[in-house]
């Protein structure tokens, strides 16, 4: 611990790089203690300045304007991809609901 510590300190010569050093290891600490995947997270930190660097030059591309995403099918059909797949969660809730309501215990 002691070398991960120095390693930290060493880099600039500051402490608030032990401090971030310290809190990224207890954001890692609670992600491994509840189980969180690590795949995910990884892919979120490297593509998501890459992804953010994207929209922003379609952004300036179209003066401001959403509409430039609905001009391509292809873009059109990923959108609407992209939204079944985050409202689908949302049904299986509803489905689960119901069945319970009903008094069916599989449905649970």
């Amino acid at each position: 611990m002691a070398f991960i510590v120095v390693g930290a300190y060493s880099v600039n010569n500051t402490v608030f790089d032990v401090m971030i050093m310290t809190l990224f290891g207890l954001i890692g600490y609670l992600l491994r203690k509840l189980d969180f995947p690590l795949a995910p997270v990884v892919l979120t930190l490297i593509l998501g300045p890459m992804m953010e660097q994207a929209l922003r030059q379609s952004l300036e591309m179209s003066r401001g304007s959403f509409g430039i995403f609905l001009e391509s099918p292809i873009a059109v059909v990923l959108l609407v991809l992209t939204a079944l797949i985050l409202i689908a969660p949302v049904f299986k809730v509803f489905r689960r609901g119901k069945h319970f309501i009903a008094g069916d215990e599989e449905g649970v």
